[in-house]
């Protein structure tokens, strides 16, 4: 479901504790704020409560007061929350090494206003992109990778991304492994694509490998970086069918279309504030 402009998002997580729900639907209620939509989940194995709500708040609506009664009233749940305005648009960094498809996909989805989002750079470590990018008037920042000093190639990323202000980091087929000094900087706030062959295939020319195999699932996976290569937390996966006609170049391609598709619809969580990091895995409400 997609967001309409003039909703606000209230997010919070906390202890399962009776009354969860009515804490925060009640104060929403004495404040005069129309919900549109509720999502809330309960691990009961770990013993967390999560939610989502968008609102529409009445004329004369004050953020500060209502933050802090907000805060008030949520303090004996031990509950965090995150409450997001309308018309919202995080600033976004893009990693792309030479393949072009998710980046192009990603800024199509922007400028037609499907991704919310403002583009403050496209990083990378080849030259390749740059006349895509600069084609959206986005700036490029050609950082080449030196296989002997490898940190200070990414600390330059990490320059840009502080300097610009950037909340998300997108990995949009950027083939480099990211150290974990530079994972754990980007904890919680980069978000990856890779294929998903089944069975997996790594390596080099994994799309050739399954098709020897005979293959009859392709697909990819979104997910938040972390230390274990292509093993952070979940956020969305595709995968489509495929059979003994489907050659490695018709792999490759269905690939690179359930790649682009899947990335968007993370981001698209992202942005809309449905997913919620827990421990190793996510909720995505």
């Amino acid at each position: 479901m997609s967001r309409t402009p003039d909703t606000w998002i209230l997010t919070a997580h906390s202890p399962s504790i009776l009354g969860t729900v009515d804490v925060v639907t009640r104060y929403l209620f004495e404040q005069g704020c129309y919900v549109t939509e509720h999502h809330s989940f309960d691990d009961r194995q770990a013993g967390r409560f999560f939610i989502r709500i968008e609102f529409r708040a009445p004329a004369g609506f004050a953020e500060t007061a209502f933050r802090s009664g907000l805060a008030e009233r949520v303090a004996p749940f031990e509950m965090v929350t995150e409450l997001t305005p309308p018309g919202y648009r995080p600033k976004v960094v893009i990693m792309v090494s030479k393949a072009d498809h998710c980046l192009n996909d990603l800024l199509y989805r922007q400028r037609i206003g499907q991704l919310p989002m403002d583009i403050v750079a496209v990083v990378s470590n080849h030259p390749d992109l740059e006349p895509l990018a600069r084609w959206h008037d986005i700036p490029y920042r050609h950082f080449p990778l030196d296989p002997q000093d490898k940190p200070a190639q990414e600390r330059q990323v990490l320059q840009v991304v502080e300097e610009s202000g950037a909340e998300l980091v997108i990995l949009a087929r950027y083939m480099q492994v990211l150290s974990p000094d530079l994972c754990r900087r980007l904890d919680g706030r980069a978000i990856n694509i890779h294929h998903s062959l089944l069975p997996g295939f790594k390596g080099a020319k994994p799309y050739h490998q399954a098709y020897q195999k005979g293959v009859k699932l392709v697909g990819a996976t979104a997910h938040f970086i972390n230390n274990d290569l292509d093993e952070g937390p979940i956020i969305a996966q595709g995968v489509e069918p495929v059979d003994h006609s489907h050659y490695p170049e018709d792999l490759i391609a269905k690939g690179r279309d359930i790649e682009c598709l899947t990335l968007a619809k993370a981001i698209g969580y992202y942005l809309e504030r449905r997913v919620f990091l827990h421990a190793n895995r996510t909720v995505v409400l």
